[in-house]
């Protein structure tokens, strides 16, 4: 089981932004694909992704609900991966896990058997005035 860790979530305003940030000091993250998926509060986390990104950087997807306002990307010499979040509504609240893939095939951001599978615990993202 990989071991990613997330940070960067908390308490914002609605239109305001969070730097989510996923890592791990226990290999490296370059020939994975890393996917940032979204819990809802008393939900279970959604099949699909948030956003995802390839290990090139070459294929990034992002949801409907999120496009123009979040950013994906990544940082190899620091082996992070950031979510870059702007314009946040109370609909994004919930916590927010990223997962790594390293047979990513690029066609669609979703978990499933054997997809995004190694995850890391999740960090907490709450927009309320």
């Amino acid at each position: 089981q990989l071991q990613l860790v997330e940070s960067g979530g908390g308490l914002v305003q609605p239109g305001g932004s969070l730097r989510l940030s996923c890592t791990t000091s226990k290999f490296t993250l370059d020939p994975y694909a890393i996917g940032w998926f979204h819990q809802a509060p008393a939900r279970e986390p959604e099949a699909e992704g948030v956003s995802c990104i390839s290990a090139n950087s070459r294929t990034t997807i992002y949801a409907g609900s999120v496009k123009g306002r979040f950013t994906i990307a990544r940082d190899n010499a620091r082996n992070t991966v950031y979510l870059q979040m702007n314009s946040l509504k109370p609909e994004d609240t919930g916590v927010y896990y990223c997962a790594a893939d390293p047979n990513w095939t690029g066609n669609v951001c979703r978990r499933g058997p054997g997809v995004f599978g190694s995850w890391g615990q999740g960090t907490q993202v709450t927009v309320s005035s």
